[in-house]
């Protein structure tokens, strides 16, 4: 017998098993549409959890958005390489552009050590990612036409490319960012050089003077790259500048690209400006050209550009190849019209928008009410509105936090592709939402131990959070849930709420305005924790699950409904929460009054006097001493605690009646016995 039969056999079996074809339509379990970073992380979970799946992706290499985005080159997510710290988990907070993956070293720092790294070093990794984890992936698959369909009950979705091949599957993962430019149709639009083409060699606008359409990160990186050799750089949106040290949006201005602002505040002939762009007139002079003497012509001079307002413009239609008249000119009615002066070049820097031409009207996505609408209406666990099993990744799914949260950004969505994984593992194969059974003793130093170094929850601040199902002795600790899916939770998770309620950790920003770089911007006495101004944990204790209508209702710019109970962990410069006054000793009295029990520890000493004094030993004593697992309270702990001058003197203990081995400080600070756990991070 041929020793290569039985290799074949198995090929044409797992051919026939994975992407099968019928007519030549091939079937998946799954399809991913875009093989950029949310499309190649989603690939690496399916591909994990042995799924049937493929990912498309209509150009020849991963992430092909950025052979071309930003055009300057330079990315602005951070790459922070050096924390001081060797805990992956925490290092992912200050790593914006790594995907997850099982690979400690299939990080972005392999190819690239720039804090700002350049474009080019992440479509190498996208590259290195893919090939590494043998992703699934098609390339000059281009998909022109989406269509539902539905069969025997079961709805399904069949994606046409150019070559009219059919790809079907049960499931559709709609990764394909944005990346269609977005628009603003006025008096003369057409003039507008796009942010998309234009040239990137600061020479080309060597003494020009440059009006630039847009406030945000691309308007601004094109007029710090010409800045240097444009003789003035003007800006004009509709809303006022946003930097993203104020808001805490990533999305908004960087100061890597916010020199532009010195130049105008300092009075150097750059500026920004606030107006409507619908209310805009740009009409060109003709392009002229002077005879010369002997005969011949110079090169005709390109026409510059005027900048007036529709109000003002009489006949609108056939302005923008002529000169205007001076009585349409705004400066001819107000003498000080800031953009009276003709400018060289105006440029359109507005931004993307989700391509919904792809789907036809069985399974078109809405347009989402925020972002103008350039982004798909998905629910809160990211399955596009009105169209089930068609749920929506990576930048293109903004919508649920857009502007308030890093989901449209890498660092962020990395998450919430997980959280989407994690539905799909339930609703399709049966498997629960993975979390971990704590005694509830053990519950503080979970959360502590998640609120210092998880990066999910860091990142994804009051959209992902961790659940905490409340079982008497003991608790489900569920990691990085949508929060605002809090009502749907047993049915996406596979858990149970049980009459012991609920805990839910989030990470917030305080909702007060307030000077940002003021000596009153920050807040440190934990009595007043509910003040922070910066990230911060906070918990929120709940009898039962909220309901739909009580998150609808929920109080503006809170993540969830009002709680029974709320706990603010005080915010902390070093973002390190674990000082055993400020941080550990309030989180436990609070976890306290949630499970109407004493949670602290006890030497076994301890544990023994209060077994016989107490119908009901704290649960530290129930789960440890009294199932001889508790902390031996012999000679030579006494003597270490005492060598270590943790021991209070004779006097002190005459009064205090504190545990021999509590710490003198916090006796007199009124606390109590606290595990104190300081985390290896």
């Amino acid at each position: 017998m041929d020793s290569s039969l039985p290799s074949l056999l198995l090929f044409i079996l797992i051919g026939c098993v994975s992407g099968s074809s019928d007519n030549g339509t091939r079937h998946f379990d799954y399809c991913v549409l875009g093989a950029g970073p949310a499309g190649l992380q989603m690939g690496h979970f399916l591909s994990k959890a042995r799924r049937d799946y493929i990912i498309l992706e209509r150009n020849s290499g991963p992430g092909s958005f950025f052979y071309k985005y930003p055009r300057h080159r330079k990315l602005i997510s951070i790459n922070k390489i050096h924390t001081g710290r060797s805990n992956p988990e925490f290092n992912l907070r200050h790593d914006w552009n790594s995907l997850l993956s099982d690979r400690r070293d299939l990080l972005l720092k392999r190819v690239s050590s720039d804090f700002y790294p350049p474009a080019d070093a992440f479509t190498l990794y996208l590259s290195m990612f893919e090939k590494e984890l043998g992703l699934k992936v098609r390339y000059g698959a281009d998909i022109g036409r989406i269509r539902a369909v539905q069969t025997d009950g079961d709805r399904s979705y069949i994606l046409t490319d150019q070559h009219a091949s059919d790809y079907k599957c049960s499931v559709l993962l709609v990764a394909t960012g944005l990346w269609v430019p977005q628009k603003v149709e006025f008096v003369g639009s057409e003039l507008v050089e796009g942010y998309e083409s234009i040239s990137t060699n600061p020479e080309d606008y060597k003494d020009q003077a440059v009006l630039i359409l847009g406030k945000g990160n691309s308007a601004f990186e094109t007029a710090q790259s010409i800045m240097g050799r444009a003789s003035r750089v003007h800006m004009l949106s509709s809303s006022t500048v946003r930097l993203a040290w104020q808001t805490h949006y990533v999305g908004d201005l960087r100061a890597v690209n916010n020199e532009l602002l010195d130049t105008y505040q300092l009075k150097s002939l750059d500026g920004v400006l606030e107006g409507r762009l619908e209310h805009l007139v740009i009409a060109q002079q003709k392009e002229s050209g002077r005879r010369r003497s002997g005969g011949t012509t110079k090169k005709k001079k390109k026409g510059k550009f005027y900048v007036t307002l529709k109000k003002y413009v009489q006949n609108q239609e056939g302005k923008n190849n002529s000169d205007v008249s001076a009585e349409e000119l705004a400066g001819y009615h107000i003498d000080n019209f800031p953009l009276r002066n003709t400018y060289d070049r105006v440029i359109r820097c507005l931004g993307f928008r989700f391509n919904f031409t792809i789907f036809d009207r069985s399974a078109r996505p809405p347009n989402s009410g925020k972002a103008k609408g350039r982004l798909p209406g998905v629910t809160a666990w990211y399955e596009g509105k009105n169209t089930p099993g068609l749920f929506v990744l990576g930048t293109a799914a903004h919508s649920r936090d857009y502007r308030s949260s890093a989901g449209g950004f890498i660092h962020g969505f990395r998450y919430t592709a997980r959280a989407v994984h994690r539905v799909l593992e339930h609703r399709y194969h049966s498997n629960p939402w993975p979390s971990t059974k704590l005694l509830t003793t053990q519950l503080q130093s979970w959360i502590l131990k998640r609120v210092n170094e998880a990066s999910g929850p860091y990142q994804m601040f009051e959209v992902l959070g961790d659940v905490i199902l409340l079982r008497g002795s003991h608790c489900e600790y569920v990691e990085e849930f949508p929060v605002q899916a809090l009502p749907q939770f047993s049915s996406l998770s596979g858990h149970e709420v049980s009459n012991h309620g609920l805990i839910v950790v989030v990470m917030q920003y305080g909702k007060t305005k307030i000077d940002f770089l003021g000596r009153t911007r920050a807040e440190s006495d934990w009595t007043k924790a509910w003040k922070s101004n910066f990230l911060h944990p906070v918990l929120y204790f709940y009898d039962t699950l909220p309901t739909e209508e009580e998150m609808k209702l929920r109080p503006k710019g809170w993540p969830l409904p009002r709680p029974k109970a709320i706990h603010h962990m005080v915010e902390d410069f070093l973002t390190e929460w674990d000082s055993p006054i400020s941080h550990i000793q309030p989180l436990r009295r609070f976890l306290e009054h949630c499970v109407q029990s004493d949670l602290r520890t006890f030497y076994a000493e301890s544990c023994f006097r209060l077994s016989l004094t107490h119908r009901k030993p704290p649960l530290f004593c129930q789960q440890g001493y009294l199932k001889q697992q508790g902390v031996a309270h012999g000679s030579q702990l006494r003597q270490s605690v005492h060598d270590a001058g943790l021991m209070p003197t004779e006097r002190d203990t005459d009064t205090s009646g504190a545990d021999p081995a509590f710490p003198n400080y916090l006796a007199q600070a009124g606390a109590s016995v606290s595990s104190g756990l300081k985390l290896g991070i």
